[in-house]
């Protein structure tokens, strides 16, 4: 299960401040706390200005860096930002995110196709999200014709069904787990992801439902999400999931993570 680290958002009060304020020591401290909790990908998302983007992107990117080896996620809708951004990274990164809109496929793919990112591609056009899994699969399909055009192969593909909160409509679970099984049908060198903590908003107990969401989403063929990999019990959640459903040779990645003390109650 790839891990894609969700804590360096400037939508998050704490780290606009730090980004504000150019505080590079709390974003180092975030950084390789997240590295440690076995982030595959950093995301690094600097939710200002468009104007001040691609300046702070570069801040944090540089930042990060500096401390961590880790690949980033670069996580902007703004293709001048990603496209000062890349030349900051000293590994490939994975850009977050295009979707079915015809612009945006026409402004980040070719960033893509030349520097051999994988990317995460949502189910949406624009800023419609589809109601129903079938028509969510078609703005798929439209996104890979488009990808394999432009050379991209569909193993650099991390498509993200989108879970919608089941606060507002409590078929949004099995929708996303209805275009995950038809994606690794139709699509099986694609790799699913999915922005994980959407899917519990509005509700108490919100870890409860995760949880429980991302065994289901593992069975259905999700092999990375976007999370807090700081939340251990979301981390055994993940490890136990794979163990149960046969994909933990010898049980091993579990017993590590055991005598590691994963499980073990925090003091």
């Amino acid at each position: 299960m790839k891990i894609i680290a969700e804590k360096i958002n400037g939508t998050r009060k704490r780290v606009a401040q730090a980004i504000a304020e150019r505080d590079a020591e709390f974003i180092k401290d975030l950084a390789q706390k997240q590295v440690a909790a076995g982030s595959t990908w950093l995301d690094v998302n600097a939710g200002t200005h468009p104007d001040r983007e691609p300046d702070d992107l570069v801040w944090l990117i540089e930042t990060i860096q500096s401390v961590v080896e880790t690949p980033l996620s670069l996580d902007s809708a703004n293709p001048r930002a990603l496209q000062i951004a890349i030349k900051a990274v000293k590994k490939t990164p994975l850009i977050n995110s295009i979707n079915g809109e015809q612009e945006r496929l026409e402004s980040v793919l070719p960033i893509v196709a030349e520097h051999g990112c994988p990317v995460i591609a949502l189910a949406m056009d624009g800023n419609k999200i589809p109601e129903t899994a079938e028509k969510r699969f078609a703005v798929i399909t439209k996104i890979i014709t488009a990808t394999r055009a432009m050379g991209v192969p569909d193993s650099n593909l991390y498509f993200d069904p989108l879970a919608m909160t089941i606060s507002t409509n409590t078929e949004s679970g099995k929708i996303a787990f209805e275009v995950m099984r038809r994606v690794r049908q139709e699509y099986s060198e694609a790799h699913l992801t999915i922005g994980l903590s959407n899917i519990s908003f509005g509700l108490p107990g919100r870890s409860f439902v995760n949880r429980y969401f991302l065994g289901f989403a593992i069975e259905a063929g999700l092999d990375s999400a976007i999370l807090d990999p700081l939340d251990r019990e979301l981390q055994a959640a993940i490890l136990a999931t794979e163990l149960v459903l046969g994909r933990d040779k010898h049980c091993l990645n579990y017993i590590r993570a055991s005598r590691k003390g994963l499980f073990d109650k925090p003091e």
